[in-house]
């Protein structure tokens, strides 16, 4: 037995399957999968720029006959919507496996979002694990699955089975002799001559799943106390069995389609039928499509977030075991950028500019925050770029304050750059910023096609993001030092002030990819006037004293950037090194 997350588990049931290709874009709550599964023996795996190229990567390697596993959180579900749905068409060649990481409670999303409606929608199956046992097996099963009734499968994982870990039995490996491939444009170019009788063989897949759904071991009902009955899937299963032992359980491993004449059955056995699931109406819709009555709780069950065995028991108004609460006397720990960060002086200097900050996906979204306070918006992927381009087409007429779009350099070559180009092409204007950090930070710190860092170390290229910038028709390219208050400061009101587009690139590596520690910086008491000027730098290495007022720095967490040093007009700030070093 070994201890295994969901993500883990997902990634060896593939590599026991046999699967000999991975392809994802990395988003928590599924970064790990693929991450594990790239340090298997005999697998290729890559990080995409985005995943909808990464499932047409996969489709194409499925179509050559090999099995694939493709995974991505929700929202990398709706970049990959475009390919999904016809890949529901055009069938399989090896097996393919497409892991929906869903995130209720939004710990590290813009949104909740259950992809049980992507599978409704577009016709994949999905199965729907509630531990990491059934992520291995699971997986390891949906490729023969794939294959046999010719469609992609969707695993569902939502973050307390991608997190959390459970002893899982491993096995060995299967291997297996790629697919042969034979020419068939009737299955695999989808234009409308061939598209529509591919749809006939879709609708006549969906009638064979429907009969299969019902004979499927992965849903498993437990009739205790007839007096209520609920039907649940994924990590909802362990909260409604610890919460209501003696009620009877229909535990769905296949969320779709749905088991229809088993739902019917066991709906027959209990006297009210109750549907749980998290952050969404799927399944409480989708049973009562099937002409199944759901009663209502007694009392609400919420909408939104994760739920918990207490939150069960309370809607059906069953008295919950007491427990200690939360100490409230504990300090508050905001999230911040880290100390050294080197996006921070670009935040501080644009709250300066009092400019309108079109944001996007990535740990700069922390520029959000007090103190910095200095992004308006933040709404997917590339939309920094497209949403500054739209402020100014609104203000094109009238005097504004500056409209900057910020961007990391993994989330430009997403999505951002075809948002660029976009922009250049209707001759708009404007100023962007792409906050080069050498890495895709807020994941894990993965490679991406500008730091030319591989998923599994392989020979690569590190692209010329300057270079691309000017070949697509931005004249006004500048590489700047963010570490260097003045140079950000001077950049930034020079390209705010001109009526051309500048692309502005601050480049410098995350403080956690480039460890090199120097001296701490302290703060000369007697020479500090409390003025607060270091301290709406944001950094947690610099604090107030209660008493006085004046700032303190950690010399713990200073990491010895300069930042502050720079933002002190009375030089009560300096490095502590001693002479010599």
């Amino acid at each position: 037995m070994e201890l295994l997350s969901g993500n883990e588990a997902i990634a060896q049931g593939a590599w026991e399957a046999g699967c000999k290709i991975g392809v994802a874009y990395p988003g928590t709550p599924s970064t790990e999968t693929l991450e594990n599964f790239a340090k298997k023996e005999g697998v290729y795996a890559e990080w995409c720029v985005n995943e909808k190229v990464a499932v047409e990567v996969g489709l194409g390697a499925s179509a050559a006959g090999a099995r694939v596993l493709s995974t991505m959180k929700h929202v990398g579900v709706n970049v990959a919507a475009d390919p999904l749905f016809t890949a529901a068409y055009t069938g399989v060649g090896g097996g393919y496996v497409i892991l929906a990481a869903d995130d209720p409670g939004m710990y590290s999303s813009q949104n909740e979002q259950d992809s049980h409606y992507y599978a409704q929608a577009a016709h994949i199956p999905m199965l729907d694990p509630a531990g990491s046992k059934e992520a291995l097996e699971f997986t390891r099963d949906a490729f023969e699955l794939s294959e046999e009734f010719d469609v992609p499968f969707f695993i569902r994982s939502s973050v307390r089975v991608s997190h959390t870990k459970a002893p899982v039995k491993c096995g060995n490996r299967e291997e297996r002799e790629l697919v042969e491939y034979e020419s068939n444009p009737a299955k695999w170019v989808m234009m409308p001559a061939f598209a529509k009788p591919r749809r006939k063989v879709q609708l006549d897949r969906i009638a064979k799943l429907t009969a299969w759904a019902d004979e499927c071991k992965y849903n498993v009902a437990t009739v205790n106390d007839t007096k209520i009955g609920i039907v649940c899937a994924g990590a909802v299963y362990h909260y409604v069995a610890d919460a209501m032992p003696n009620a009877s359980i229909f535990k769905l491993g296949c969320t779709y389609p749905l088991p229809a004449n088993s739902l019917k059955e066991f709906a027959a056995k209990v006297d009210e039928l109750y549907v749980i699931e998290e952050a969404s109406t799927y399944l409480t819709e989708a049973v009562r499509g099937l002409g199944v009555e759901v009663s209502e709780f007694p009392s609400a069950l919420p909408k939104d977030g994760e739920l918990s065995p207490g939150l069960i028991q309370a809607a059906f108004n069953v008295a919950a075991p007491e427990f200690t609460s939360t100490p409230t006397d504990l300090p508050g720990r905001p999230p911040a950028l880290c100390a050294g960060c080197p996006h921070r002086l670009v935040f501080k200097e644009l709250s300066r500019l009092k400019a309108v900050v079109t944001g996007d996906i990535g740990c700069y979204t922390l520029g959000a925050l007090p103190p910095l306070s200095a992004m308006d918006t933040c709404v997917d992927m590339g939309a920094s770029v497209s949403m500054s381009h739209g402020f100014e087409l609104a203000w094109a007429d009238t005097e504004h304050r500056p409209v900057v779009a910020v961007i990391g350099d993994s989330t430009f070559g997403h999505s951002g750059l075809s948002s660029l180009i976009s922009t250049v092409y209707n001759q708009g204007v404007g100023t962007i910023c792409v906050l080069d950090n050498r890495t895709t930070a807020m994941t894990g710190r993965q490679g991406n096609p500008f730091n030319g860092k591989t998923l599994q170390g392989r020979l690569s290229r590190e692209l010329d993001l300057e270079g691309i910038l000017k070949a697509i028709g931005v004249e006004d390219v500048r590489t700047i030092d963010p570490y260097n208050m003045k140079e950000v400061r001077k950049n930034l009101k020079e390209a705010t002030k001109s009526d051309a587009l500048s692309v502005l690139v601050f480049r410098a590596p995350c403080v956690l990819i480039d460890r090199i520690r120097k001296p701490a910086f302290e703060v000369i008491t007697d020479k500090c006037k409390a003025c607060g000027a270091c301290t709406t730098l944001g950094c947690p290495a610099i604090a107030k004293d209660e008493e006085t007022e004046k700032a303190i720095i950690d010399a713990q967490q200073c990491i010895g950037c300069g930042q502050c040093e720079q933002y002190c007009a009375f030089d009560s700030i300096v490095c502590n090194a001693k002479e010599g070093e």
